[in-house]
């Protein structure tokens, strides 16, 4: 396919480069021009802006960290909204809030354009070893389309419904529960630091028990408080915390734990973390703990 992809960041990066190795014909488009510049090289078109990226292609993927960055590139000048040709698909394969999702889904339409929520879950090196999680909806007709776009960038793809925001529903309810198991490793690894048992020794009787790589990888990280460079800011969890209570909020449905992490998050951020990986949110329990 044709594919406009924008957002080269530590995740859209690996996912350009598995659009790449697939064979779809990609133009890239980055703020900072010199990570697209790189990808010249390994044969993509580079764009100038948004709109130039999107004229000529079938499918505009964009990977960006917030509401406010995919707002600009989508409605900004010379952004998507004015280039994507009709008839074309935009994916969003950003995590951002539902209410963002429904306007992105009205005003394609309104341009005859397509949209299809489709965020992942994974951190950057598995978005480079093309094993991501793909959470789609939208026109059932249109993720069949991109079916092939989803299968270049992840290792399965889930269906969420035909209304785009329910996909980002899917992933910042993940997030929150990837954020509650972290925060449950902090506070355990504290209680077991001041019972003189070893992290590593109660990491392998949970990764007996849960044989998750989320358990495995994130364990190990906070278990070695290993938090630079960050796979994911903790920032960027700060802010998927607020999106899931927003969202919880429209959908009248409690989240009490939510609010609690919100809260944890907020506490780290405030202590100088925001660019540490999120995992390091365990300092707080450590801290609490007078560790």
């Amino acid at each position: 396919m044709k594919v406009a992809f924008l957002g080269l960041g530590n995740m859209g990066a690996g996912m350009a480069k598995n659009l790449l190795r697939t064979g779809h014909e990609v133009t890239v488009y980055n703020r900072s021009r010199e990570k697209a510049e790189a990808f010249a090289k390994e044969g993509a078109r580079v764009a100038a802006s948004p709109g130039e990226a999107c004229r000529e292609c079938e499918a505009a993927m964009t990977m960006l960290s917030d509401d406010t960055a995919l707002e600009q590139v989508v409605f900004g000048e010379g952004g998507i909204a004015g280039a994507l040709p009709r008839g074309a698909v935009h994916v969003s394969n950003s995590t951002i809030g539902t209410a963002l999702a429904r306007r992105l889904a009205e005003a394609h339409g309104e341009r005859g354009q397509e949209f299809v929520s489709a965020p992942v879950f994974g951190r950057p090196e598995a978005a480079l070893a093309k094993k991501l999680v793909v959470a789609a909806a939208g026109r059932r007709e249109t993720i069949e389309r991109c079916r092939p776009l989803f299968e270049a960038v992840g290792r399965e793809t889930f269906i969420a419904g035909e209304e785009p925001w329910q996909a980002n529903a899917v992933k910042l309810c993940g997030n929150f529960m990837i954020a509650s198991m972290i925060q449950s490793f902090g506070e355990a690894f504290a209680t077991l630091r001041k019972a003189g048992v070893a992290p590593e020794l109660f990491l392998g009787v949970m990764n007996a028990l849960f044989a998750s790589p989320v358990y495995a990888n994130y364990g190990k990280m906070i278990a070695e408080e290993r938090y630079e460079p960050a796979g994911f800011a903790l920032k960027l969890g700060l802010k998927d915390m607020r999106l899931v209570l927003e969202t919880a909020e429209q959908c009248t449905s409690p989240m009490p734990i939510a609010s609690h992490l919100r809260d944890r998050l907020l506490s780290a951020a405030a202590q100088g973390q925001g660019e540490m990986d999120w995992s390091s949110v365990a300092r707080v329990a450590a801290q609490a703990a007078g560790l």
